[in-house]
């Protein structure tokens, strides 16, 4: 992918890593819904013609998308689709696997989430070596006339209740949808995007007044430095805090806020 197309996919993930930061976005859902999506813009080459015509306005191409996928997908994948046809694109194929890369970074996410990442790049891993070691296996999972169904019925058994769920899901969609690649690129391409996430950490942030561009520039890098890694601020102006700032990255709280100080001498005095 080059140009353009590159740029709209990174504006893409980075959309799609915004809205999974809430809590009450399902990603593993988003994923299913987007995976729904690529299957129909690969299967409409006219469709994603339109939707990647240079000659439309971006405005117009987003209310096309939003119209044919509302009420049929949930109103953040409709959300995410819109912004990616919105963008300009080298090619129209470049919109399908942008959107396949998507749906498989959502169950990344989901993983991420649910604790499972270091089993689904374990499982996933341990799949390929599986499958490399064995022409029949692969055979059987890449064979063009073997129909969706038995491919699905023969992952569930290999790997249904023993990896994860989203590693089953993100192996059936490859193994049912390879889109030119060879299972070894598709498993090999998941375990990049994987990594991917990994240099990433979410900071939940509370302040007492709305930070400026530069205070959050400098905060991102210094937490970057502290924990090594890139950091996205999720910033909430919260008056109860009263001064200061608090920082939240999973488990671990920095509180620099009055109210806590305050709280501290009063426990301290009590004590």
């Amino acid at each position: 992918m080059i140009g353009a197309s590159r740029e709209a996919l990174a504006a893409g993930r980075q959309n799609l890593e915004s809205l999974t930061d809430s809590t009450s976005v399902d990603a593993a859902k988003l994923a299913e819904e987007l995976t729904a999506v690529t299957a129909l813009l690969d299967r409409e080459v006219s469709l994603r013609r339109v939707l990647t015509d240079p000659s439309r306005s971006g405005q117009d191409k987003a209310q096309l998308a939003s119209s044919l996928l509302s009420g049929q997908v949930s109103g953040e994948t409709v959300d995410l689709v819109s912004g990616l046809v919105r963008s300009r694109w080298s090619g129209a194929r470049d919109l399908v696997d942008s959107t396949e890369q998507l749906a498989a970074y959502a169950e990344v996410i989901a993983a991420d989430k649910a604790g499972a990442l270091d089993d689904v790049e374990d499982e996933l891993f341990r799949f390929g070596r599986v499958v490399s070691g064995s022409h029949e296996l692969r055979s059987a999972l890449t064979e063009p006339k073997a129909g969706a169904g038995a491919k699905t019925a023969l992952i569930t058994r290999l790997l249904g209740g023993r990896a994860y769920a989203g590693t089953e899901r993100l192996v059936a969609s490859l193994v049912n949808n390879p889109r030119g690649r060879s299972l070894e690129q598709g498993l090999e391409s998941f375990s990049k995007l994987a990594a991917a996430r990994r240099d990433r950490v979410v900071a939940q942030v509370a302040t007492a007044v709305p930070l400026s561009d530069s205070q959050k520039e400098r905060l991102a890098g210094a937490l970057g430095r502290l924990y090594g890694r890139r950091v996205h601020l999720n910033i909430d102006v919260d008056p109860e805090v009263v001064g200061g700032i608090r920082v939240q990255i999973g488990d671990e709280v920095i509180d620099g806020t009055v109210s806590s100080r305050l709280e501290g001498a009063r426990q301290s005095l009590e004590g």
